[in-house]
């Protein structure tokens, strides 16, 4: 019997009753932790935490490299300050030893501290820290709530769901042999998602989902998926926490009080998006941990790292050491 797999939930912000501290991802938790395999036994060890008050580094965060656990899923609800340079650099040690990283974000500013995450912090745009390269996409989306600027793509009432477009080939986390396509097509919608793109130069990443704007019809990234390379493990950049919230999963589990939109319940009266949305949970989960088969484009990914690095450092002229 496998050990189960050790799941870090984390957010980046101290245990605020009225805010997105981690008890507001409990249906998440409790989805994990009730996963079994073909043996019966738990397939994850999840453990749910908030990070220790900001300005000092976080005592898990810090020394994450050190620890056991498989994965971390990172759910940067702060508004800046987040993340400590120590905590910064202990959970970029964390994925360089090869293990999984997911993190995840919202609209405008609100998690901006992931920035200096190396490779999958790249991947995360925001309204004024590290733009997104497009200017086009430096625009409100949507205009519903006036006080929250670009990025801020519209992709439904909480506690509705959108349809996704699967970009190339179908990633192993967006199959789902029992979804009748045999691919994910469903995950929670949000009135303001952030923003997700491909890193400059990063050839181990790329969009693998694209939602779509309810307001202009304006497509979205919604995830890129980074392969294990030498660089790292695999890792994950999700344009929303709410594709994982308790309250877009269900709006009755109650929101902060500074949430203004009025919820749908589209989710709720949708088996088959509840199903996709599950599915996607399980799959990102096992991916994370090595436990899925990694992209059909891995080894050509592979390859082109192979060919970048030999371009910047021939044979012929091997880099100085100093």
């Amino acid at each position: 019997m496998a050990s189960p797999i050790k799941i870090l939930l984390q957010t980046t912000i101290p245990t605020v009753e009225d805010d997105w501290n981690i008890s507001r991802f409990s249906l998440l938790r409790d989805h994990l932790a009730g996963l079994t395999g073909e043996d019966g036994a738990p397939l994850f060890e999840v453990t749910a935490r908030d990070r220790t008050a900001p300005g000092t580094p976080d005592p898990v965060l810090s020394t994450l490299d050190e620890s056991d656990y498989a994965a971390l899923w990172l759910f940067a609800v702060d508004t800046g300050d987040g993340l400590t340079p120590e905590d910064c650099a202990a959970i970029s040690r964390f994925r360089e030893s090869g293990r999984g990283l997911m993190v995840t974000r919202d609209h405008m500013d609100l998690g901006s501290s992931v920035c200096t995450l190396g490779g999958v912090g790249a991947a995360h745009f925001f309204h004024s820290k590290h733009l997104d390269p497009d200017e086009s996409r430096r625009v409100i989306d949507d205009e519903e709530t006036s006080y929250i600027l670009w990025p801020n793509y519209h992709s439904g009432a909480n506690g509705d769901f959108q349809e996704i477009e699967i970009h190339g080939d179908p990633h192993p986390v967006l199959r789902d042999a029992d979804a009748p396509t045999g691919l994910i097509r469903f995950l929670p919608a949000h009135p303001h998602e952030g923003a997700v793109g491909v890193p400059a130069n990063d050839v181990t990443a790329r969009v693998i989902a694209t939602g779509t704007s309810k307001v202009t019809g304006r497509a979205f990234n919604i995830a890129v998926a980074f392969e294990p390379s030498e660089a790292g493990g695999p890792a994950w950049a999700e344009s929303t926490f709410h594709h994982f919230a308790d309250y877009n999963w269900d709006p009755a589990t109650g929101c902060p009080s500074f949430v203004s939109e009025a919820p749908g319940d589209g989710l709720a009266g949708s088996p088959e998006a509840q199903a996709s949305v599950r599915a996607y949970v399980r799959n990102l989960a096992l991916w994370l941990a090595g436990r899925l088969p990694v992209d059909e484009r891995a080894e050509e990914l592979d390859r082109e790292l192979d060919e970048a690095l030999e371009e910047s450092f021939p044979a012929s002229d091997p880099p100085a050491i100093y």
